[in-house]
């Protein structure tokens, strides 16, 4: 038996079903936990949903991303793996290094005659146990900064300090995201400014004028108008 053919198994679809169900599990679990929460502290339905509307939206450029990645993967790593590690990683670009750097510490690459089982059960091994690290840092940091929300939400201006560390979270995550892709050419700082200031004029626009829909879709607008500016213009 190949590499190849071990690893699209039915026996590795198993597992790897049995992931992706409890990932939508925990999807649907934390959807109805957040709605109640939401609801005890006074957001009215409207909101709700318009929140749940704005998160699955947003969600929708990054996927792009994972889903390209992830059709590559495919006839690396077969059909499974990749279902289950897209299902429940961050960043799929970091599960193809993962993968080309466990197949060449084994002395094969991906997708050649010496892709054995043994190459395949090295690489679900360094993926799995390279990605629980986000794991276990989030079960144990979570009830930390539940505990830390709590005490502020109680003091004066607690509500308004969480709302300026949101913020910078926000733009710490994104600023990183950027910063890394600027440092590939002028290219990627191009279509990155064009993303900032389109985002800018979406948001202010639709503050102006009230139309919340606009500012649900300004992230998808704002990669579409950089895409666009890049391919007529760079």
């Amino acid at each position: 038996m190949t590499g190849m053919e071990f690893a699209n198994h039915p026996v590795v679809w198993i597992f790897a079903s049995a992931i992706i169900i409890v990932v939508m599990f925990q999807a649907f679990k934390f959807l109805s936990m957040s709605k109640k929460r939401a609801k005890e502290i006074g957001l009215t339905d409207e909101e709700i949903n318009r929140s749940i509307k704005t998160g699955a939206i947003t969600a929708i450029g990054p996927s792009i991303g994972i889903i390209i990645v992830a059709v590559s993967l495919i006839s690396l790593i077969g059909n499974p793996l990749t279902l289950m590690r897209i299902g429940v990683i961050g960043s799929a670009p970091i599960e193809s290094v993962g993968a080309q750097l466990s197949a060449e510490a084994a002395g094969v690459q991906l997708g050649s005659a010496g892709f054995t089982p043994e190459v395949f059960s090295l690489i679900v091994w360094v993926l799995c146990v390279g990605g629980a690290g986000w794991m276990i840092f989030t079960v144990i940091a979570t009830p930390s900064l539940n505990k830390i929300q709590e005490r502020l939400s109680r003091k004066p201006k607690g509500k308004h300090i969480l709302g300026i560390v949101a913020s910078g979270a926000m733009i710490a995550i994104f600023g990183s995201l950027l910063s890394n892709e600027f440092l590939n050419g002028g290219t990627y700082i191009f279509a990155g400014v064009v993303a900032m200031v389109v985002s800018f004029i979406i948001n202010t626009t639709a503050n102006k004028k009230n139309i919340g829909w606009l500012k649900e879709w300004s992230l998808g607008f704002s990669i579409l108008a950089s895409l666009i500016a890049v391919y007529f213009i760079v």
